[in-house]
């Protein structure tokens, strides 16, 4: 199968990157704002590497906190999931409560949750779903899908086969009163972590579905309608061969491009082991304080690091707020693109 082939090459590339959290902290925040965009939550990509420059509640507003929000929630799925190597429903709330920032959980069996019809017409749109309700129903349904993802023994199904079919499950229960498209593409990412396809969130699955976002409201209802299950399998194979593809793509560049700065720094005989280069790597947007280790242990000493990339070409200062932060150029171009 061409998708496992291809997880297995993007699993074993991303091993060999200096720092996982060069890769991880990036594409988990594409793959937050692919995700949010599905759901018609947008932000520009220079407004949300700003906010992730600061990480501060204070400094976040509208789209890009709940772009940041889905990507906390990634992470607490992450830890959860490779601690435990099981999936919970504990978990999936959890996720679910990140998503939103809410105490919710379950919707109770009186909410008269539907699925409307997309896109703009009829003052009334019209109902083209409703999910299963009643007195413990989604409860019972959440433990048949747990069962299905959990007992390999009793659903002996290659794992990306069976990721496709609980995502259709996951979205045709419809657990939570909102925040369900957002939580099950997270549930698809963490079920690759639990059957070892991936060690770290580093799929971009919701950008393959954003671009083919009609196929596959139309490919769910395939199968709500007439059972249509080849159509969506194939989907979700192609989503995660493609997307596989573009990360081991983006991660080849990002490696080549830490090297070209290696070179380039030794060639103008800066202290390259004390820069810690990979760090520069991060994320787009580096505040001095980001650079702070054992080698580095001030934030002059990490301004001067920064000014004299800078006077070199490589960033670019910029003011924010009250203080500069530096802008690694060649990075936002191959994250963006």
């Amino acid at each position: 199968m061409i998708a496992s082939r291809l997880l297995a090459e993007l699993k074993g590339l991303a091993s060999t990157l200096p720092n996982q959290s060069i890769f991880v902290n990036t594409i988990a925040l594409r793959e937050a704002k692919a995700s949010s965009a599905i759901e018609n939550i947008f932000t520009t990509d220079d407004e949300l590497y700003r906010s992730l420059s600061y990480q501060e509640d204070d400094y976040l507003e509208g789209p890009a906190k709940e772009i940041l929000h889905y990507r906390e929630a990634l992470w607490e799925g992450f830890n959860r999931v490779a601690s435990d190597n099981t999936m919970t429903l504990n978990t999936i709330i959890d996720v679910y409560r990140a998503v939103k920032q809410t105490h919710d959980g379950i919707r109770p069996c009186q909410a008269e949750v539907v699925i409307k019809k997309r896109g703009w017409g009829s003052l009334v749109a019209e109902t083209v779903y409703t999910p299963p309700r009643g007195k413990g129903v989604v409860e019972m349904k959440m433990a048949d899908l747990l069962e299905f993802l959990n007992d390999d023994i009793k659903y002996p199904i290659d794992p990306l086969l069976k990721m496709a079919m609980a995502h259709y499950q996951f979205e045709a229960i419809h657990p939570f009163r909102d925040g369900n498209g957002r939580t099950g593409r997270i549930l698809c990412i963490l079920y690759l972590i639990q059957k070892r396809l991936l060690d770290l969130p580093i799929l971009y699955l919701s950008s393959y579905i954003l671009h083919n976002k009609d196929e596959y409201y139309q490919k769910l209802g395939g199968i709500t309608g007439t059972l249509m299950w080849k159509p969506w399998i194939l989907y979700m194979l192609e989503a995660v061969s493609q997307t596989a593809e573009y990360t081991v793509d983006k991660i080849m560049r990002i490696k080549a491009l830490i090297e070209r700065t290696r070179t380039f720094m030794l060639d103008n005989k800066l202290p390259v082991e004390k820069m810690n280069i990979p760090k520069f790597f991060e994320q787009p947007y580096i505040r001095p304080k980001n650079l702070l280790s054992e080698k580095v242990k001030s934030i002059n000493t990490a301004k001067k690091y920064l000014s004299q990339l800078e006077a070199l070409g490589m960033l670019a200062k910029e003011k924010v707020g009250k203080e500069f932060i530096w802008f690694n150029t060649d990075l936002m171009a191959i994250l963006t693109d």
